[in-house]
């Protein structure tokens, strides 16, 4: 079997396994693999987006806690909209070598934690995306893609489309104060609209999040040009409050969240302050990263080689210090990648009335929830900060076009915008 066939069928093993409803299909296969980013370069919050016959860039950056060398591997794969494996050959959507060798690596310095940090720069002039859409990243080891390692969602957008959006508030009582509705429209250029409705789609993110999208939105109506996505039923996201934080950019100067910690000659322990459910507090701003994170230090010239590794010991109480009848409670940010599993699921214990879990972070600066799920109902879900229209998020609009003779879905149009700009303080 060939290369390109072994990597569709790779592909399409994931899509089987995965709910594709939510979308995510990023997975990392092997234990030793920790802190995997993929973002627009310079910008570790950012959206991974590469813009065709540009110079943006992407990056790529892990960590092997083996702290040795191995032979790391990539390719892109070009999927549809509903992020299964276009129906094309490698070569029609990647231009020069399908297999591509990382080589940029360096062992960490200076850290306690050993271990080995590979760094890719995206596109490689020697391996190039020619289409626009959906992709997925594959690592491997030693050339062979069954041996895989982790992926990574990125976007190929091909500016055909110009958009214009706005945040507005719900006019649906019961949601006025507690959700944010995103409305836009987008102007089409070199593409015919007498279609639209049917050949457009778009898809809405919360802070850069795949776990909660919306999709399969189409306009609420076409007027020459221009599409219009104005219904109250649509966008509509309830809108959160400021995320919890976590400072651990030092681990020998505490910050404020951080109660001890415990050193040993390979690892270090920080136990933090006991969260609460936060739902019935005052909504205050305070500036975040919408549940993402910075790999960062105070005390280090290059955190992503120099930067230590942590158990992170978190903890959560109920005021009464009873665990929630027939509910899960899981730790949720973009460290974890929204993954509701039983890696970051908090356990209770019954002697201390607390949800406890550890994570093995690596300096930096995190923003993280808490998450309640039905244990009969998955799907009933619900984030312990409560709701605010005031709430301060970014969305991203992402416009697909298929024609009726296309074989893959392009994305013609990416905008985003902040719900607000300004910085408030309190709010009454």
């Amino acid at each position: 079997m060939n290369f390109c066939n072994k990597v569709v069928l790779f592909f399409f093993f994931i899509c089987a396994n995965m709910h594709l409803q939510a979308q995510v299909v990023e997975r990392i296969f092997q234990s030793n693999i920790k802190t995997a980013q993929l973002f627009e370069y310079g910008n570790q919050q950012g959206l991974p987006v590469y813009k065709l016959k540009s110079n943006s860039k992407l990056e790529l950056d892990f960590d092997d806690m083996d702290a040795n060398f191995k032979s790391y591997y990539f390719t892109y794969i070009l999927c549809d909209y509903n992020w299964k494996p276009a129906n094309l050959s490698v070569f029609d959507f990647i231009k020069g070598f399908t297999q591509n060798r990382i080589t940029t690596y360096r062992y960490s310095s200076i850290a306690y934690k050993r271990y080995t940090h590979y760094q890719a720069f995206l596109p490689d002039q020697n391996s190039m995306p020619t289409r626009s859409g959906n992709y997925l990243l594959l690592v491997y080891l030693d050339g062979d893609t069954s041996k895989k390692v982790f992926t990574k969602q990125f976007l190929v957008t091909e500016q055909k489309a110009s958009i214009i959006a706005s945040i507005v508030q719900p006019f649906t009582p019961q949601l006025f104060n507690t959700h944010q509705r995103l409305k836009f429209t987008a102007t089409l250029m070199d593409i015919n609209s007498f279609s639209a409705a049917q050949q457009v789609k778009a898809v809405i993110l919360q802070n850069n999040r795949w776990d909660n999208n919306q999709r399969d939105i189409v306009p609420t109506y076409v007027r020459g040009n221009n599409l219009v996505y104005d219904i109250e039923s649509v966008g509509v996201f309830p809108g959160g409050k400021e995320w919890r934080w976590l400072d651990i950019r030092s681990f020998r100067l505490f910050s404020d969240r951080v109660d001890s910690g415990v050193y040993n000659k390979n690892e270090a322990n920080l136990f933090l302050k006991t969260d609460k459910d936060r739902s019935a507090e005052r909504y205050i701003y305070i500036p975040d990263y919408n549940g993402m994170f910075n790999i960062t230090t105070y005390e280090s010239i290059n955190p992503f080689w120099q930067g230590d590794y942590a158990d992170i010991h978190f903890s959560f109480a109920r005021p009464d210090g009873l665990p929630y009848p027939d509910r899960d409670l899981y730790l949720a940010g973009a460290f974890s990648g929204y993954n509701l599993t039983d890696n970051w699921k908090l356990k209770y214990n019954m002697e201390n009335g607390k949800y406890e879990t550890v994570a093995n972070l690596k300096q930096g600066y995190y923003n993280y929830t808490y998450i309640s799920v039905n244990k009969n109902d998955p799907n009933d879900r619900i984030a312990l900060e409560g709701n605010y229209w005031e709430t301060e998020n970014s969305y991203t609009v992402l416009l697909y076009y298929k024609s009726f003779t296309d074989r893959n879905d392009q994305l013609i149009g990416v905008a985003t915008i902040d719900s607000r700009s300004d910085k408030p303080g309190f709010s009454f």
